[in-house]
């Protein structure tokens, strides 16, 4: 007679590691075809606002300002309150942007904080 041999480990246990084996590849593949710069998809398709396009770019803080607060009080998406949405991107665009950000631009974008803020009555 021909002996079986015991095993401590299940069939199914092997086969749930081979498909998780599967799966992780799978992953890794597709995370090289993502786009490198997922903040300019956060700026471009964001929930919290549906931004002018350009409007980081405007020459005047006040008119960002004013593109801010138009495109947050006319979002239906947002999550908070409009002064908060509008003050999170810019932020958000000036943090990210990090040490490429040219001096004139970065001042810019901080006067348009200030600007903002007075545009909502908060200073």
């Amino acid at each position: 007679m021909a002996q079986v041999r015991k095993t401590t480990h299940s069939r199914k246990t092997g086969a749930r590691k081979t498909n998780a084996r599967r799966t992780t590849t799978a992953r890794k593949s597709t995370k090289r075809g993502a786009p490198k710069r997922w903040s300019q998809r956060v700026t471009k398709q964001s929930d919290a606002l549906d931004l002018k396009q350009g409007v980081f770019k405007l020459t005047s803080a006040k008119k960002i300002a004013a593109s801010l607060k138009r495109s947050a009080e006319h979002s239906s998406r947002r999550k908070t309150g409009a002064y908060r949405s509008a003050l999170s991107m810019l932020t958000f665009y000036i943090n990210r942007a990090g040490k490429t950000l040219p001096k004139t631009q970065r001042t810019r974008l901080e006067r348009a904080k200030v600007e903002l803020k007075r545009a909502f009555g908060k200073g």
